[in-house]
C-alpha cells in the first residue's frame, strides 16, 4: 500500500514538474512571438491613399474619375502637388474636367503641374504664371534654331538692327531678354513633343514691360533665338556686337584742331596786291 502512494506521488511530483516545464516554455515563446510582433509595428510605414492614372494619358485629354484609382503610399514620399482626395481632383462632382498638359503613364501619381485647373483647356493660358503675358515672335529655320525648340525651353532673345554712332549708322547685334520660357510653337503648347518642327511663330511667357520691349524691337529690327542649356542655371550678360567690331575695323576718333588766327591787311605795291601780317587786337 505504501508502495503504491509512493508511486502515486512520484507520479504526481513529475507530472506537476513536466507541466511547469511545458508552462515555461508557452510563456518564453508568447514573450519571443510579441517581441517580434512589437519590431514588426515598429517597422511598419505610414501610408496614405494617393490617386494615380489607371491607363496612359496624353496632352489635351480630358481627365475622368474613371481614368484615376487610390493606392497606397508611404507619407514621407508622396510627390509634391499628388492629389488625395478625389472630392479636390474632381470638384463639382467631375462636371468641370481637368485637361491633361503632360503624358502621364499608366499607375504614374496626377499631379497638380500635369494637369489644368477644372474646366480649363490645355492652351498658352493654363501655361502662363501669374501676373505674366504671352507674346508671339516670328521666326524661321535660321532664327528658331532650326526647329529644336519645344514648349518649356528658355531662350535668349536677340535684336539686330542699325543704330546711329560717331559714322553714321552700322549694323548691330545685341542681347535684350535672357532666359524668357516657351509656352508654344506654333499653336501647339504640348511640352511633350520631341520631333524638330520648323515654327513660323513661337510665342514666350514675358511681363507686360519685356513684351513692349519685345515688340518695338521686332518692328525696328529681327529677332533671333538662342537655346538655352536645360540644366543652365546662369543668366547671359550684356552683350552688342556690331559691324565694325565683327570685321575688326577699328573706329578712328576725329580730333578737332583749334587754327591759332591770324590777322592780316592788304596793301598794293604798284599794281600787285600784298598781304601782311599784323597783332590781332580782338
Amino acid at each position: 500500500m505504501r508502495a503504491v502512494f509512493a508511486l502515486v506521488l512520484l507520479l504526481g511530483v513529475g507530472l506537476a514538474g513536466f507541466a511547469v516545464y511545458m508552462a515555461r516554455d508557452f510563456v518564453s515563446a508568447s514573450q519571443a512571438q510579441l517581441e517580434v510582433e512589437r519590431a514588426t509595428r515598429a517597422q511598419i510605414v505610414p501610408t496614405q491613399d494617393v490617386l494615380v492614372v489607371t491607363r496612359p494619358v496624353r496632352y489635351g485629354e480630358r481627365l475622368t474619375p474613371q481614368d484615376v484609382r487610390a493606392v497606397r503610399w508611404p507619407q514621407d514620399a508622396i510627390p509634391e502637388g499628388a492629389f488625395t482626395d478625389l472630392a479636390v481632383l474632381f470638384p463639382d462632382e467631375g462636371r468641370q474636367p481637368r485637361a491633361v498638359l503632360r503624358t502621364m503613364e499608366k499607375d504614374e501619381a496626377v499631379l497638380a503641374g500635369k494637369v489644368t485647373e477644372p474646366g480649363e483647356d490645355a492652351g498658352v493660358s493654363s501655361r502662363l504664371s501669374a501676373g505674366m503675358r504671352a507674346f508671339a515672335i516670328r521666326v524661321d529655320v535660321t532664327s528658331g534654331v532650326s526647329g529644336f525648340l519645344r514648349p518649356g525651353d528658355r531662350v535668349d532673345v536677340y535684336w539686330s538692327g542699325d543704330m546711329p554712332n560717331a559714322q553714321g549708322r552700322q549694323e548691330v547685334t545685341k542681347l535684350i531678354e535672357a532666359g524668357v520660357r516657351l509656352v508654344a510653337i506654333d499653336q501647339s503648347a504640348d511640352e511633350d513633343r520631341s520631333s524638330p518642327t520648323v515654327a513660323r511663330t513661337v510665342t514666350v511667357e514675358a511681363t507686360p514691360r519685356q513684351v513692349a520691349g519685345l515688340a518695338q524691337a521686332q518692328n525696328t529690327g529681327r529677332l533671333s533665338l538662342s537655346l538655352v542649356g536645360a540644366e543652365d542655371q546662369g543668366v547671359a550678360e550684356a552683350v552688342e556686337i556690331g559691324q565694325r567690331e565683327l570685321l575688326g575695323i577699328e573706329e578712328q576718333e576725329v580730333v578737332q584742331v583749334e587754327r591759332e588766327q591770324v590777322c592780316t591787311i592788304k596793301t598794293r605795291r604798284g599794281g600787285e596786291a600784298v598781304e601782311i601780317a599784323i597783332p590781332c587786337t580782338n
